[in-house]
């Protein structure tokens, strides 16, 4: 099973890759005839809609105006934030999105609502701890990307355990992407024998997005051996001077280390996908080869 190829910009009035995976479902009989007729027509309306105005495509639906048209701006589609809205109106999103050939993804998604939205549509993956859902026209379209360490990929680190549910949002999100990750869990400073093992595989990573509650320390500790950018996210795990995350997002944002980005307290969406954009600059520029080579690794073995 191949894993979906990064979403990138279209060529042309219409996505060359929209185009392959709807004919792959129709040749696959997973897509009839008559349905790839009207996904077609739906594309090119949207495109066509993006030629004259730079605001590109859009579906208006009782609800929302989908942003159609975001994948050509932006490289990637709209994400849809699932908490507060209606089972109804996300499966209106959606249907719209899947019309457009794009692949979906919800985050922040109740598990009653997941639990519906799964019976609607037949190609899901639902992961209950990252709170996401995300839906396709194909269920090879869902597949996890394979790692290949020389091909650009993004790590992702957590300082605890008890940050796995963010970590998870975070590899959801790169999932959807298309982009290749390195999970790396549990080795917060308290031991840092820990980091310095995973050291050289970190410097193989395209991105590196840091995970980490108490008082944030990990991201710039991992800063301080890499030169690549490191997306920090800190979380909300922590005894009461841990303020509900605001601590480690003072720490991070206030980090010595110049290669440090800070992004919202637990949103692990948010550090994927500006890792992810990382990542898809150099598969697309540079065929995906990445290797972050520092000499002297005197960690080997550590």
């Amino acid at each position: 099973m191949n894993p979906p190829a990064p979403q990138t910009p279209s060529v042309g009035d219409v996505a060359p890759s929209d185009l392959l995976d709807l004919l792959a479902s129709v040749a696959k009989g997973t897509v009839g005839v008559e349905q790839a007729a009207g996904n077609v027509a739906s594309m090119i309306s949207a495109a066509n809609v993006g030629t004259r105005s730079d605001l590109g495509g859009v579906a208006a639906i009782p609800g929302a105006t989908v942003d159609l048209g975001r994948r050509d701006r932006c490289g990637f589609g709209e994400v849809i934030y699932g908490e507060g809205k209606s089972t109804d109106l996300m499966i209106r999103i959606v249907e719209a999105q899947l019309d457009a050939g794009q692949t979906c993804l919800i985050t922040r998604i109740d598990p009653t609502s997941a639990a519906q939205l799964r019976r609607h549509f037949p190609h899901t993956h639902h992961n209950p701890s990252a709170r996401t859902l995300r839906i396709a026209q194909d269920t090879e379209l869902l597949a996890t990307p394979v790692l290949d360490e020389n091909v650009a990929h993004v790590a992702v680190v957590t300082a605890g355990s008890t940050d796995a549910s963010v970590a998870e949002e975070a590899v959801e999100t790169l999932t959807w992407m298309g982009i290749a990750h390195l999970r790396v869990e549990d080795i917060g400073v308290a031991g840092p024998q820990r980091l310095l093992a995973a050291v050289p595989s970190l410097r193989k990573a395209a991105a590196i997005v840091v995970i980490a509650g108490m008082e944030g320390a990990l991201p710039p500790t991992v800063a301080g051996h890499v030169g690549v950018p490191v997306f920090a996210v800190p979380t909300s795990t922590g005894y009461g001077a841990n303020f509900g995350g605001l601590t480690p997002l003072m720490g991070m944002l206030t980090a010595c280390a110049p290669n440090v980005a800070v992004v919202n307290i637990d949103a692990g969406f948010k550090g994927a996908y500006l890792g992810g954009l990382v990542a898809a600059q150099l598969i697309t520029n540079d065929n995906g080869k990445h290797l972050n080579e520092q000499p002297a690794n005197e960690y080997e073995g550590v």
